[in-house]
């Protein structure tokens, strides 16, 4: 009899238990650490000794001969690697990340080939890791297994080697969206209130509570006495929290805003407060966010996370109720603007996916979505400033004073500069007083009043709005307002049978709009009157028909935004004409038109960018390139379209876009360390941008942590657009000139196909020059 084989403690051999190879991190990691059989195992490197050498970078030993189908040894089991994750990691930067930038991507120099050693040899064999994609692979999983205290690990090699596709949805599904999550409330305040957009060297977090809810204000106050290390400020907001002058007071003393809470009961059995959880953008922006959350909600749905979802409506709703409107963002200095409205839309969306069985609560918690959105319609989209009584048309006109506070430091520079010198003053020193009103400037009052507009039009920057956006009737808002028409009269006949009384007070917005009916201070209040849906299909019709008589061109078979003050359409060609296709405000014969005559304007190798290089304009030292214009593309943009497309019987064409999008995301991830950006030069395939304000979502070291918001969305919700036939290409980096190759929608204008590279590492090292 054979004598039993004598192990260490606490031993689990690989052989032993089975792992679920593409499980998150926490659960692959997470376990008890795992060793191999071996009959060498008192020798293996876990006991000190480690017999591989590894390639060397400076010489010709790291060159290994091309393998071939007959050097391999039949595999009778998935190969798995025994890995020292501190001394791999030290190894694997030291040798590959030649930029230093703790990134594995295709423009380091590294021989891009290593040598670990399989757990079935306890590390005496080796097989060679090869390429960007694998390597970026093991510095990630190294990064995660040190996340979950693993000083060596059983590394499976299906993990190095997984299907790109399948990859980076299960990081956004698994992973991104709870990196990316966000509560306020004592647990969850630390990480919330910090904000890379402040500016005023204050690093105290404070908190402001708004006025009427003293529950939450003392809440607060208990938290600030309890965790005196976080030096929390609690402060309560007048019962008019946007007035103009109060917000600019608020810039040097920026804050948090508090959002819906929820009572739970606490250790001591008492009631209690909790934040609701929400998903914020990502990098910079490390808050709520108006039209990222409606983007993020839909990768949410997709993502089984409907409970997270319906948790951003609460607080949107929670932000109509107290602030007035659904905030840019929820930070103080963002108090006076909102941003393109979607709540209708990501409400009714919601409400199809909850559970059937509490078909009432889900209706109560659907009327007040619904009521929120109808108050926030009269009180902010259709009442001055922002609507236009004479064209019935709405505007991004926000109030305000001074300049946004939230921008950096040097972003006015060049606006600020000749106004200095007019004043002899330094810069800095006449923003104070242009901010304390002590100089009064109206030509820089107005360019303001302009820039608000293109903040809260969620397009910043853009030459399409620069120095007109508070006087246009986009598009864009037209056709979400129009959604919101039709998504609240059809609310109201299918789920609240045509008879909706609403509980909060406000005046309600003449119909139909004039300069007369304006002008007459009398207005009806919002509970005198029971809302049906015949009224809000009015409101839709009327907004089509204003649609088609300003904005629609039938000569150029394109939508335009039309100013209000010049009464005339401005020829900027804008992808955002193909939101009413989403909204469903285009006619057949419009669709048809659109899709003939013009997607082809937009459509590039990476999807569709912002706007028309002809519309954009030369770009040269003293008129620089805008993010929202051409050459980049944005997740907004795409999901609309795709939708819309889809919703006019345009699948076809859909699905080719979705592909674009997706394999220029697909190739970023694989070549560049698992990146996901918040937008890309969809004309390059590269994120390596140098608009305005650079890229989000890139800096990170060794691992991908969360991602960007709406870019993670666009990616799961893309994936639904494509046949397996489809995402397989894409998980094999198939060009989509390759893949649309027999196709006739093969890209054939000028400025997409002359002397564009397309080679991976030549469009990096092409990019990295420009910077």
């Amino acid at each position: 009899m054979a004598p039993a084989l004598a192990t260490p403690a606490g031993v689990v051999f690989v052989d032993d238990h089975e792992r679920i190879i593409h499980s998150d991190a926490s659960a692959y990691y997470g376990g008890k650490e795992t060793y191999s059989r071996s009959r060498t195992y008192s020798n293996s490197h876990i006991h000190g000794y480690d017999p591989k050498r590894r390639p060397m970078f400076q010489n010709d030993s790291h060159f290994r001969p091309r393998r071939m189908s007959h050097d391999e040894k039949a595999v009778t089991a998935p190969r798995r690697f025994l890995i020292d994750v501190d001394e791999t990691i030290r190894l694997v930067l030291e040798q590959e990340d030649t930029d230093g930038d703790f990134q594995i991507s295709i423009t380091d120099a590294g021989p891009k080939l290593m040598a670990l050693g399989t757990a079935t040899s306890n590390g005496f064999k080796t097989f060679d890791i090869r390429g960007t994609y694998m390597l970026s692979n093991l510095l990630q999983e190294l990064a995660l297994a040190r996340d979950h205290g693993r000083q060596r690990i059983v590394l499976d090699e299906a993990r190095l080697t997984e299907n790109p596709v399948d990859r980076l949805s299960r990081m956004i599904k698994h992973s991104f969206w709870n990196s990316l999550t966000r509560r306020i409330d004592g647990d969850g305040l630390e990480i919330i209130c910090a904000d890379p957009k402040n500016r005023t060297g204050r690093i105290n977090p404070r908190i402001y509570v708004p006025h009427g809810e003293p529950a939450m204000a003392e809440y607060y106050r208990q938290v600030a006495k309890e965790k005196p290390h976080l030096r929390l400020e609690v402060e309560v907001l007048p019962p008019k929290c946007d007035d103009a002058a109060f917000v600019k007071s608020l810039n040097n003393k920026p804050g948090i805003l508090a959002l819906a809470m929820k009572e739970k009961e606490g250790r001591d059995g008492k009631k209690t407060l909790q934040g609701i959880p929400f998903v914020v953008p990502g990098a910079r922006f490390n808050e709520l966010y108006n039209w990222d959350s409606y983007f993020i909600s839909l990768g949410l749905l997709v993502d089984g996370q409907v409970e997270m979802a319906k948790g951003m409506v609460d607080h949107f709703v929670f932000e109509i109720k107290h602030y007035g409107k659904i905030l840019n963002g929820s930070r103080s200095y963002y108090l006076c603007r909102t941003q393109p409205p979607f709540l209708t839309d990501m409400a009714l969306q919601i409400f199809n996916q909850l559970d059937r069985n509490n078909m009432e609560e889900n209706k109560k918690w659907l009327k007040r979505a619904i009521q929120a959105a109808i108050k926030e319609y009269h009180t902010v989209w259709v009442a001055e400033p922002r609507m236009d009584p004479k064209t019935g048309l709405s505007r991004y006109r926000p109030d305000g004073l001074g300049i946004p506070p939230e921008t950096e430091a040097t972003h006015f520079t060049h606006i600020l500069e000749p106004y200095a010198t007019k004043h002899k003053m330094s810069i800095l020193e006449f923003t104070e007083k242009y901010n304390d009103g002590v100089l009064k400037e109206p030509k820089l009052d107005e360019y303001f009043l302009h820039d608000r507009a293109v903040r809260e039009s969620g397009h910043d920057t853009t030459y399409r709005f620069e120095k007109r956006c508070a006087n246009l009737a986009t598009v864009d808002l037209q056709a979400l307002l129009y959604k919101y028409e039709v998504d609240i009269g059809t609310a109201i006949r299918d789920v609240f049978d045509d008879h909706l009384e609403l509980d909060e007070e406000f005046p309600l917005a003449p119909f139909p709009p004039s300069p007369e009916s304006y002008a007459s201070k009398t207005r009806v209040k919002s509970t005198e009157r029971v809302q049906t849906s015949a009224e809000w299909f009015d409101r839709a019709d009327f907004r089509q028909e204003r649609i088609d008589k300003y904005l629609w061109s039938e000569s150029k078979s394109l939508y335009f935004d039309y100013d209000t003050v010049k009464e005339s359409q401005i020829l900027y060609e804008s992808v955002t004409a193909f939101w009413t296709l989403w909204a469903g405000c285009a006619s057949e014969e419009q669709c048809w038109k659109l899709v003939s005559n013009s997607l082809h304007k937009f459509e590039v190798l990476g999807g569709l960018v912002s706007g028309t290089e002809e519309s954009r304009g030369q770009i040269s030292l003293d008129r620089p390139n805008r993010q929202w214009d051409y050459p980049y593309a944005w997740p907004p943009h795409q999901i609309m379209t795709w939708v819309g497309l889809e919703r006019y019987g345009y699948l076809e064409e859909a699905q080719r876009l979705a592909y674009r999008f997706l394999y220029m995301m697909t190739t970023a991830f694989v070549d560049f360390n698992g990146v996901v950006p918040e937008k890309f030069d969809a004309v390059k395939l590269s994120h390596l941008v140098d608009a305005e304000y650079g890229n989000q979502g890139i800096d990170f070291k060794m691992v991908p942590r969360e991602g960007f918001g709406w870019m993670n969305a666009a990616y799961q919700v893309g994936l639904t657009f494509l046949t397996n036939h489809m995402r397989r290409a894409v998980s094999a980096c198939t060009s989509p000139e390759v893949f649309f190759r027999n196709s006739s929608h093969t890209l054939t204008t000028t400025n997409q196909t002359t002397n564009v590279v397309t080679d991976p590492l030549g469009l990096a090292m092409e990019s990295l020059s420009l910077s």
